[in-house]
């Protein structure tokens, strides 16, 4: 489900959150992939854990597409990943300076061409996550979220 405002939070329990600003650079988004792997596995779910290696994609593809789309020059993008324990969910959040580039809304994804390098990131984000979208808090930037069970 892609949104404009964030959804009712219906997760309960204990929460913990990781949060880093990274350069807006294809090696920001390296490592805000091997970063969000790490913390992942500092919370109980392993590299080779399905719902690390998923988030971790996700991650990727959020954090590609903030590098891609949503850079302006001197500007960082930010990762934060919160978990929620209770229901092993986890929300990934990358926030960049473009809120002028929103990515397009559900049902309205078009798979890309054989022959194209890139423009598959979103259905992967729409295919592997629960719920996804994108919010502006403020007018200087937006954030493209999404839900993922760990499992």
């Amino acid at each position: 489900m892609n949104v404009e405002i964030d959804p009712v939070d219906e997760h309960t329990g204990p929460v913990r959150h990781f949060r880093i600003r990274l350069s807006a650079t294809a090696r920001g988004a390296r490592l805000a992939r091997h970063l969000a792997a790490g913390q992942l596995a500092a919370w109980g779910w392993p590299y080779d854990a399905e719902g690390n290696r998923t988030a971790s994609l996700l991650v990727a593809e959020l954090a590609t597409n903030a590098v891609r789309h949503g850079r302006v020059r001197g500007r960082d993008f930010a990762l934060r990943l919160t978990l929620y324990a209770e229901d092993a969910t986890l929300r990934i959040e990358v926030t960049d300076a473009r809120p002028d580039r929103r990515p397009p809304s559900v049902g309205t994804l078009t798979p890309a061409g054989q022959d194209t390098e890139s423009g598959r990131g979103l259905l992967l984000v729409e295919a592997l996550s629960t719920h996804w979208g994108t919010t502006a808090g403020d007018p200087y930037t937006k954030t493209v979220w999404c839900e993922v069970p760990l499992g």
